[in-house]
C-alpha cells in the first residue's frame, strides 16, 4: 500500500512547497517552475535583460539530486548521447515553454490557481507527447550512453555551488531584477532549502511530467500520473483556502489568454522532452545526478532562455510577442528536423532515453 502511495505523495509534498514558495514571495502560480528559474538565472549571469534572479530553487533542486544520489551510490557519471542535439533540443524547448510562459510543473500549478489558459495548454502539451511518441515507435535514438569522468558528472554541481557562494558573499556580481517576476522570490534559505529536498525526493521518486502522461498512455500505468494528480488536488484546496483561485482566463499572473500559443508553446515542450528522454523538472534532477547528456539539455534550455528574450521571442502578460509565432516557428522545425533525421536516417547507436 506504501508503494502505491508513494507517487501521489510525492505530488502533495511538491504542491504544498510550491504553495509555501508562493506564500513567501513567488510570484503567483509560479510555486516551482523550471523554465523560469533557469530564465532568471540566465539573467542573473547577464546573458539577457528580462527577469533575472539567480535561482536558489534551481541551485538546491542540482544539489539535492546529488547528495541523494551519492547516498544511494546511484551517482552515475554517464554521457555521450549526441550532447549537442540535446543541447539544440534543450533551447527549443525553452523556446516553447516561454511562449506559454512556464514548463510542464507550471502547467499544473497554473491550472490550480484556477487559470484556465494552462487548461489550454494541456491537450498541446499531450499532442506533442503523442507526436514525440511516434518517432521513438518508429526508432527514434540518440545514441548510446557511456560512463564518463566523475568529474564530468560533478561539473554542473560545482557549478551550483560557486553560483551560490556569489548569492551569499559577493551578489554584487549577479544581475537581480528590482521590478517584474525576477523580483519575486522568496527568502534564499527558505528556496534553497525547498530546492534540496526536492531534489533529492525528484531522483528518488523518478519523477517526470512527459514520463507520466508517456506511461498512461503506452503502458496503460497511471501510477506517474497519480503524482500529478495529487499535486492538482493539493494546490487547488491550498489556493481556495489562501485566497489565491482566481477561475478564468483574464488577470491570471505572469500568464496571457491566447489560446493558440498556450497550446502550441506547450506542445513544442512536450514533443522535446520526449526526444530529450524527460520534462525540463527531469532534466534538472538527472544533471545533479551525474548525467552529462542531461546537463547539456540543461544549458540549451539556459540558452534557449536568453535567446527568447534578447530576440523577443517570450510571451509576457500583454500577449505573445511580436517575434514570438517566428522563434516559435524555427525551434519547432529543428527539433521535427532532429526527430526525422534521427528516426530515419541515423540508425547506429541505440536509444537511452
Amino acid at each position: 500500500m506504501l508503494k502505491k502511495l508513494k507517487l501521489p505523495l510525492v505530488g502533495v509534498f511538491l504542491g504544498l512547497v510550491s504553495l509555501a514558495l508562493v506564500a513567501h514571495g513567488n510570484p503567483g502560480n509560479m510555486g516551482f517552475c523550471i523554465a523560469c528559474f533557469l530564465r532568471d538565472t540566465s539573467g542573473a549571469l547577464g546573458l539577457h535583460n528580462g527577469p533575472s534572479y539567480a535561482r536558489p530553487e534551481v541551485i538546491g533542486l542540482i544539489l539535492g539530486a546529488m547528495i541523494v544520489s551519492l547516498i544511494t551510490k546511484e551517482f552515475s557519471p554517464k554521457g555521450g548521447s549526441a550532447p549537442i542535439t540535446r543541447f539544440v533540443l534543450g533551447a527549443c524547448v525553452m523556446v516553447g515553454a516561454l511562449v506559454f510562459l512556464g514548463c510542464p510543473t507550471r502547467m499544473v500549478i497554473r491550472m490550480a490557481g484556477g487559470d484556465l489558459n494552462a487548461l489550454v495548454g494541456l491537450p498541446g502539451f499531450v499532442g506533442g507527447i503523442l507526436a514525440g511518441m511516434f518517432f521513438l515507435n518508429k526508432g527514434f535514438t540518440l545514441k548510446r550512453t557511456q560512463k564518463v569522468a566523475k568529474t564530468d558528472g560533478f561539473a554542473l554541481p560545482v557549478i551550483a555551488v560557486l553560483l551560490l557562494l556569489g548569492l551569499l558573499f559577493v551578489p554584487a556580481l549577479l544581475s537581480t531584477s528590482e521590478t517584474g517576476p525576477g523580483s519575486m522570490h522568496a527568502p534564499l534559505w527558505i528556496a534553497l532549502a525547498i530546492g534540496l529536498v526536492v531534489g533529492g525526493v525528484g531522483f528518488i521518486s523518478r519523477m517526470c511530467f512527459v514520463g507520466g502522461i508517456r506511461d498512461s498512455i503506452m503502458f496503460k500505468n497511471f501510477s506517474m500520473l497519480s503524482a500529478f494528480v495529487a499535486l492538482l488536488v493539493v494546490m487547488i484546496i491550498g489556493n481556495l483556502i489562501m485566497g489565491n483561485f482566481n477561475l478564468g482566463f483574464e488577470g491570471q499572473p505572469v500568464a496571457h489568454n491566447d489560446g493558440l500559443w498556450n497550446f502550441l508553446g506547450l506542445g513544442l515542450v512536450g514533443f522535446g522532452s520526449v526526444l530529450l528522454g524527460g520534462c525540463p523538472f527531469r532534466q534538472v534532477v538527472l544533471a545533479g545526478s551525474g548525467n552529462t547528456d542531461s546537463v547539456a539539455a540543461v544549458f540549451g534550455m539556459t540558452f534557449g532562455a536568453a535567446l527568447a528574450h534578447n530576440f523577443s521571442l517570450a510571451s509576457s502578460s500583454a500577449g505573445v510577442s511580436e517575434n514570438g509565432p517566428w522563434g516559435f516557428a524555427i525551434a519547432a522545425v529543428i527539433a521535427v528536423a532532429i526527430a526525422v533525421y534521427n528516426t530515419f536516417f541515423n540508425k547506429k547507436g541505440s536509444a537511452n532515453a
